[in-house]
């Protein structure tokens, strides 16, 4: 029999390992920029055309490469940072494989310019899909210029999963801000279609963090530092009245290198143990600066998984070091009731100067926090007569809609919401149907309610807004504009009106008619989250949005409700086509059956 094993020609294996270096052009800024600091440049520039889809360009002014290196960099497993095996363990430069232009180079058209400060005359290389089709010198400034345009236009299966620019740029933004945390005395500087995002001068790593996020996050930071014979840590964490449950930024850097580590974000978390809410978390910048012999980061093609000799003993240190900053920090922090991120309460010191007038030292002995109004329920009347807006439906073909706990439309006429009903524990909402004793969760009730009124805004693309008497400004960083703007026209659909001011800056002038008592500042910043984590997918953003705000409005558990917020409550909820499960599938209701309670006597 013949042969069966043989080598892949280089063409082929390059595509291989660019499945693993090359994911999106975020990866191909990641790999660009990282050479640009190993060559020891002082001025990145990083400009990326519709998303880094069409183009991508590093420009830096580091040492450049000879005419014989700028054609070998293109090869695999070829580099200037190691010589060796042991070299493995004691990298101390950002790249070292080798593989990230022969890759870059397998499923794009790449064109580099570079020269170095003693050559006279540079050399300039074109290469397209691994092959090389020119070079030749050319007159260019000192360092090395890279383009490379039509990612994946060889491989039109990986190009047809690109996400869209929108969503390609955060993910660019991204990765730049984890590059340009850790060398703060570099100048970076990103722009998008000749747009500037960033520009980041030489500066430290507190204005750094402040010129990358905004001062608002800087303003929240306690300055952490500590150095041992194992390890030196050194950063910033946020403080405990800064703590949220969303859109938190953390970062953890290891010899210059960003990692992602879950048990060391265990320990941060782990000394904020009874200072912050549960499920709430904080943001933090923290350096971690080791023997490079005692790390190892060739165990993951993105080299951010990093594993530790003695990660243990690192954990001790770094739990300490923040409960040492936040003891430092101190005693008991100021209450602000404008603090976005906390739940808006209404007193009667109403105003902008009310946080600087004491409270009066009377007592209201009749007041009771759970006597409230109740909040009506954001929808239109619903007339007694209901159901005969409904007989015409039994003509209608049957649907896919969920099905319901009753096994016919017969039944389904059974639950009668006009029985008496009565609250329990201001959480369930109970009452005697056919089958037994049903208990209605009223919130998830409410959030099915409200998503599916929200679904309609953004579908016929209309919603109601009230107008602010004095417009608010907003703040969003740089990643988060990005998402902003994919979602501009929808949030307007469901009634926000914003306008955007420049430098991550929007203007706030109306919001939706139905969010009373909910903080619109953060819960702009949830739908921005949200979307983020969503992706651009329409129908599953439009669904993200609509979930997000049901959330946010919905009737808070121990919120009394009248009877009449009940009956409409649960009127609304069974008109719609699937009313069992809350769109992200929890449990609205539940029916104790007659023999079950039968069976609970015997």
């Amino acid at each position: 029999m013949d042969d069966i094993i043989h080598l892949l020609p280089d063409s082929v294996a390059n595509q291989i390992a660019a499945g693993e270096v090359v994911q999106r052009p975020a990866s191909i800024i990641k790999e660009l920029v990282e050479n640009s600091l190993d060559a020891g440049a002082q001025d990145i520039q990083v400009l990326v055309t519709d998303g880094g889809r069409t183009c991508v360009q590093v420009i830096d002014d580091g040492k450049g490469m000879s005419e014989t290196d700028a054609r070998m960099a293109f090869e695999r497993h070829a580099t200037s940072k190691i010589l060796n095996a042991t070299d493995l363990f004691a990298l101390t430069t950002m790249g070292f494989r080798g593989e990230a232009l022969a890759s870059i180079a397998a499923v794009a058209q790449v064109e580099l310019k570079t020269r170095r400060p003693g050559d006279e005359i540079g050399t300039h290389v074109l290469i397209s899909g691994s092959k090389v089709e020119l070079q030749e010198p050319v007159a260019c400034p000192v360092g090395s210029n890279f383009a490379v345009r039509n990612l994946f236009f060889n491989v039109p299966a990986r190009r047809k999963f690109l996400k869209s620019n929108q969503t390609e740029l955060s993910n660019v933004v991204a990765d730049f801000e984890r590059i340009v945390l850790t060398h703060p005395d570099t100048t970076f500087t990103l722009y998008n279609n000749g747009v500037q995002i960033h520009r980041l001068p030489e500066t430290s790593i507190r204005q750094r963090i402040n010129d990358v996020f905004g001062g608002k996050v800087g303003t929240g930071l306690i300055h952490t530092e500590v150095e041992t014979s194992l390890v030196k840590i050194s950063g910033y964490v946020g403080k405990p009245e800064s703590a949220r449950k969303r859109g938190l930024h953390q970062f953890f850097f290891v010899n210059g290198r960003y990692m992602r580590h879950p048990y060391f974000h265990s320990a941060v978390m782990h000394s904020y143990e009874n200072l912050i809410p549960a499920g709430e978390h904080v943001s933090y910048f923290i350096y971690f600066t080791v023997d490079p012999s005692a790390i190892d980061v060739n165990v993951h093609p993105t080299k951010t998984e990093i594993k530790f000799d003695n990660e243990q003993a690192i954990w001790q240190v770094l739990a300490a070091a923040v409960k040492e900053a936040l003891g430092k920090y101190s005693g008991v922090p100021s209450i602000d009731f404008d603090n976005q991120d906390k739940p808006y309460i209404p007193t009667p010191l109403y105003g902008e100067d009310r946080r600087n007038i004491p409270p009066p030292p009377s007592l209201t002995t009749d007041y009771n926090p759970f006597g409230v109004q109740p909040r009506p329920v954001t929808s239109p009347h619903v007339p007694d007569d209901w159901q005969s807006l409904y007989v015409e439906l039994d003509t209608l073909p049957e649907t896919n809609h969920q099905a319901s706990i009753w096994q016919d439309e017969e039944t389904t006429d059974a639950v009668d919401v006009n029985v008496p009903h009565f609250q329990y524990k201001g959480r369930f909402i109970v009452f005697p149907v056919t089958e037994g004793i049903m208990l209605v969760d009223q919130r998830r009730a409410h959030i099915c309610v409200l998503y599916e009124q929200y679904m309609d805004n953004l579908f016929q693309q209309q919603g109601v807004s009230q107008g602010l008497l004095f417009p608010e400004v907003v703040e969003f960083t740089k990643q988060e504009s990005i998402t902003l703007e994919d979602i501009m026209s929808d949030l307007e659909y469901i009634g926000f009106e914003l306008t955007n001011l420049g430098g991550g800056s929007y203007s706030l002038a109306g919001i939706p008619s139905s969010i009373e008592g909910v903080n619109p500042i953060t819960l702009l910043h949830d739908l921005v989250y949200s979307a983020a984590e969503t992706g651009s997918v329409k129908n599953r953003l439009h669904q993200s949005i609509a979930l997000t705000m049901a959330r946010a409005v919905a009737f808070v558990y121990g919120q009394v409700l009248s009877d009449d917020e009940i009956r409409i409550l649960l009127q609304q909820l069974f008109s719609l086509p699937a009313h069992k499960y809350t769109p992200d599938g929890k449990l609205v209701y539940t029916v104790i059956s007659h023999d079950e309670t039968e069976n609970l006597f015997k």
